[in-house]
């Protein structure tokens, strides 16, 4: 697929590090207007206690309206498994769009089963305001994005490219981080091997922002690279490693590795697109599935 890839547009994107999940969330504005996006926003819980707050999101919303921006729209690139989003909150805030891949509905059909949700929860991603599809565009301000399938990490993983600036969700880490894990349910080693060829076919100079890292080997926190840095350097996929490398790498690694700590709840909210579920009686409720993950 020809992607509608424009280098001329050069985004201001500000980054917003979450030191409980290692997640980092961005506010991408429009330099010809004062329309902005949020991509992959975190809403803190402290799973012990069962308590919500909301201090990462308030970072996000006191910046856009100090800046006096307009949100058109709060994008997911895909279902989180490590943290939980803000979207609903940060609507309610300040308006915008939510969006996330079409592929939202076999995620939701797998974990749909897996917890155990009855028919009252859609399977159809209509918790999302849009479902984008391969090389679908929208629009923030005057600034064309588009979105990337890019399967593997999960089945409904997206980079969104905006302008000079493409946003990887969980698909690529730093250099020195390789890449994401590809054994969660619906994941693949493969897919995620072809992903990542996509994404290092995209122009050497454009910019690529994390969704996490993780500090290797003690460095500090980074979340910016570049196409020509990750196409060197990758430790995963970098100086020309094939599929069946990378394939036989991958699948041992992820045998070594625990579930991440707030996989549970994450894909409960994620899942519908950022809302807490509610028991019979409408209070929020969370599910401890045994033996299911």
């Amino acid at each position: 697929m020809n992607y509608p890839v424009d280098m001329s547009v050069k985004p201001e994107v500000s980054a917003y590090f979450d030191e409980a999940t290692n997640t980092i969330s961005y506010i991408v504005k429009d330099p010809d207007s004062l329309h902005c996006a949020i991509i992959d926003s975190v809403m803190d819980i402290d799973y012990a206690a069962g308590r919500i707050t909301y201090d990462h999101a308030d970072a996000l919303i006191a910046t856009i309206k100090e800046q006096g921006l307009t949100l058109d729209w709060i994008i997911e690139t895909h279902v989180h498994a490590d943290h939980l989003s803000a979207a609903p909150y940060i609507q309610q805030k300040l308006g915008g769009k939510i969006g996330v891949g079409e592929k939202i509905m076999v995620v939701q059909d797998t974990f749909g089963k897996i917890f155990n949700e009855g028919t009252e929860f859609q399977r159809d991603g209509s918790q999302f305001d849009a479902l984008f599809k391969d090389g679908d565009t929208y629009m923030i301000g005057t600034m064309q994005a588009f979105a990337m399938y890019t399967p593997g990490h999960t089945p409904a993983c997206m980079v969104h490219v905006i302008g000079d600036a493409a946003f990887a969700g969980d698909t690529l880490f730093m250099p020195d981080g390789g890449s994401a894990r590809a054994d969660f349910p619906g994941g693949s080693a493969g897919e995620l091997y072809d992903s990542i060829q996509k994404v290092l076919a995209l122009p050497d100079d454009m910019r690529l922002f994390m969704c996490h890292d993780y500090g290797p080997n003690g460095r500090a926190i980074e979340w910016e690279t570049t196409v020509a840095a990750q196409k060197a350097e990758n430790i995963h996929v970098g100086g020309g490693k094939t599929r069946e490398e990378f394939i036989k790498f991958r699948t041992e690694r992820d045998a070594t590795l625990a579930l991440p700590t707030l996989i549970i709840p994450s894909l409960q909210v994620n899942m519908r697109a950022g809302e807490i579920p509610t028991d019979r009686d409408g209070k929020p409720m969370l599910k401890v599935p045994i033996n299911g993950l």
